[in-house]
């Protein structure tokens, strides 16, 4: 399967992807982004996110609809004024260090409501922007309001890249700035906490598999395409929760081998990827 195919089935899969959820918030996904309101006025839910946000930290939402209680989780931004649609460059402090991310706020958007968010992590040598104009996923979930973040990788050997362990640049904590990045964007959106999803491509697959085994407490679900585990990090991957994860691999990339194997994405940084099969079969053991 070709790359440009992979990543076009990616776009669809938002639409399900937490259909393979191992918890209750998994499945209340993309595919229900205003189920609250048919009980939920607009001035009640300011009501219920500013009570819920005050309950000793846990910002756990007290729906009227037994149903749906748990499932929303607001995020403080809920109770700020409504973002504008558009995209824009946010540059946040992460330790000593300044990162960036595009902020893609859709015109769907009203801040009536939590819904989703999605952080797509762009391949090597690219950026948030150009990350952007190739994602398939606004396409499919500008409709829904969905927000996006795109983050900006800090440059390495072949560009701008991401630190997942081995590969792909060095003394970055990527890992801090996306929970940076998302606390950043849950302050300033009405985010549902209970439906942020990773998605990323190549080397940005890299990351959300990373992000998968270290911040199953921030994510869903992630959606790696055209990248498997790793053979230096796998062992070691001790997500906090179950988490779903959604793989998209292509056979034509010789740098991701299907059947598993050495690699060089970036010289001097070799890694060994598990192959598209012993990784997902991985993924049903962790």
């Amino acid at each position: 399967m070709r790359l440009w195919a992979c990543k076009r089935m990616l776009a669809l899969s938002v639409l399900v992807l937490a259909a393979a959820a191992c918890e209750h918030v998994d499945v209340f996904a993309v595919t229900v982004p205003h189920a609250a309101e048919a009980s939920v006025t607009r001035d009640a839910s300011l009501d219920l996110h500013a009570s819920s946000l005050e309950d000793a930290g846990q910002g756990a939402s007290s729906a009227t609809d037994a149903g749906l209680r748990d499932l929303v989780r607001p995020s403080m931004g809920c109770l700020e004024s409504a973002l504008g649609a558009g995209d824009t460059d946010v540059t946040i402090s992460v330790g000593d260090s300044s990162r960036s991310y595009v902020l893609h706020v859709p015109p769907a958007y009203d801040g009536s409501n939590p819904v989703p968010l999605i952080v797509d992590f762009h391949g090597i040598g690219e950026s948030g922007r150009s990350e952007l104009e190739a994602s398939p996923y606004p396409a499919v979930t500008d409709g829904l309001g969905v927000v996006m973040a795109l983050p900006n990788g800090e440059p390495g050997p072949l560009g701008s890249a991401w630190n997942f362990g081995p590969c792909c640049v060095a003394d970055v904590d990527d890992l801090g700035f996306t929970r940076a990045l998302v606390a950043d964007v849950s302050t300033k959106a009405c985010i549902d906490q209970n439906r942020i999803y990773a998605v990323g491509v190549l080397t940005g697959g890299g990351m959300v598999q990373h992000l998968a085994c270290n911040a199953a407490d921030v994510f869903a679900a992630v959606a790696p395409a055209a990248f498997d585990l790793i053979a230096e990090t796998a062992s070691s991957c001790a997500p906090t929760r179950p988490i779903s994860v959604l793989s998209f691999r292509g056979t034509e990339d010789t740098r991701v081998p299907y059947e598993g194997g050495p690699s060089s994405v970036v010289p001097g940084m070799p890694i060994t990827f598990l192959g598209a099969k012993e990784s997902v079969a991985r993924w049903a053991e962790i």
